[in-house]
């Protein structure tokens, strides 16, 4: 029998992860309900949810997006990288993939370092009060990079903070008024690199030929769509060490482990619990399941990054567990593999290193669970805490 997920039942919403875990060892297909939406597929296993992601016979379309209205000179803008296929999408991604490689990102980890260090020390420590870092810390770092890598100029910083904050929400007034504000200042921005280069990403882009000024735009703005993950994996990985307190003790007597511990945090707790969902091109099996052509299939990376066929011990957080094969799926697989993957590790690694360097005796407020009922994403809205005064 294929397992039913319900998406609007409570005990889904309080916890996803332990109820898609559920769902997959029943079988590696599920069928989920999903209000508003209809009925999907999700894949629940590992092995199964990495052949759906690099399958060329599921697409992501402009079905998989919630779309925005946004005023008509802005209509173009709308159809990102994220919503194209095969050979149009390869274009693009191979245009633009160089400056999002590890080796850039590793070049820009001394200026990562100096914004993460900078918001640490405008955080009101060794006061006794309760310090949230989810507004003062997490949140506006990703925001910061992508505009240090666009090089936008500081006067316009804090409205594509307040966009960033808008989008992180994913729904409702502020985050259907953000898309086209930032699709505005995307377009403002490419136009003013094209008359003034400089050795920034943007400018870096602009030099290729091959991309048109629209592309060119709706990457710039997806940018900051796309761009919150290292923001939820920051504040989940904090939320995670403060309630693993012998990982968090490993972690800060030996730092070395920080790498790997990155990896880890991020299969266990990755703030994003399905992939956006593909569409069957065709009638296909998985896992024994018939799915239907023009069917929506999403792949529960949630339950897939602690399968058990794929990992041992799947479900314990251990920060010397060794990375590599099968590797978990928090950044999907396959062609629309996270274009920032590697920017989101460094951030993510700084954040902790800084963190966790200068406030070792940091601790939960209290033991109140603050989450966003959310069966699609793992988010955190609030982590109050106590830090020392800074080493």
């Amino acid at each position: 029998m294929i397992p039913e997920i319900q998406l609007s039942d409570p005990a889904v919403l309080n916890d996803p992860v332990a109820a898609y875990e559920r769902a997959r060892e029943q079988g590696p297909v599920a069928r989920m309900s999903t209000p508003g939406f209809g009925s999907m597929w999700v894949v629940t296993r590992h092995a199964e949810a990495k052949a759906m992601l690099s399958d060329s016979r599921f697409e992501l379309s402009e079905d998989t997006y919630l779309r925005p209205q946004v005023p008509e000179h802005c209509q173009k803008y709308l159809r990102t990288m994220h919503q194209t296929n095969g050979d149009e999408h390869a274009r693009v991604r191979r245009l633009v993939s160089p400056a999002f490689s590890a080796r850039r990102a590793e070049e820009f980890r001394p200026r990562i370092t100096q914004m993460v260090e900078a918001s640490l020390d405008d955080i009101p420590a060794g006061t006794g009060a309760p310090v949230d870092l989810v507004p003062l810390f997490a949140q506006p770092l990703p925001v910061d990079v992508i505009c240090e890598l666009l090089a936008i100029p500081l006067a316009d910083r804090e409205s594509w903070r307040r966009y960033g904050v808008a989008i992180a929400t994913g729904h409702g007034a502020d985050f259907m008024a953000a898309v086209p504000a930032i699709m505005d200042d995307a377009a403002a921005a490419v136009a003013h690199r094209a008359q003034e280069p400089g050795e920034d990403l943007l400018s870096q882009l602009i030099g290729q030929e091959n991309l048109s000024d629209v592309e060119l735009v709706t990457l710039v703005w997806n940018l900051i769509l796309a761009g919150q993950t290292p923001a939820g994996l920051i504040i989940n990985a904090v939320d995670t060490l403060l309630r693993h307190p012998d990982q968090l003790a490993a972690l800060l007597a030996d730092e070395s482990l920080l790498p790997g511990a990155v990896e880890e945090l991020t299969r266990w707790c990755g703030p994003q619990l399905l992939s956006l969902p593909r569409f069957a091109q065709e009638d296909v099996e998985i896992g024994g399941v018939r799915i239907s052509e023009g069917d929506a299939v999403s792949a529960c990376l949630a339950s897939a990054n602690r399968d058990p066929r794929a990992f041992s011990d799947a479900g314990r957080l251990d920060l010397r567990r060794e990375p590599g094969r099968p590797g978990h799926l928090a950044y999907a697989h396959g062609p629309h593999f996270c274009l920032g993957a590697a920017f989101a590790r460094v951030q993510i690694e700084v954040a902790l290193s800084s963190l966790l360097r200068r406030f070792p005796g940091l601790r939960p407020a209290d033991d109140t669970v603050r989450r966003v009922p959310d069966p699609g994403a793992w988010r955190v809205s609030a982590l109050p805490v106590l830090l020392p005064a800074s080493l």
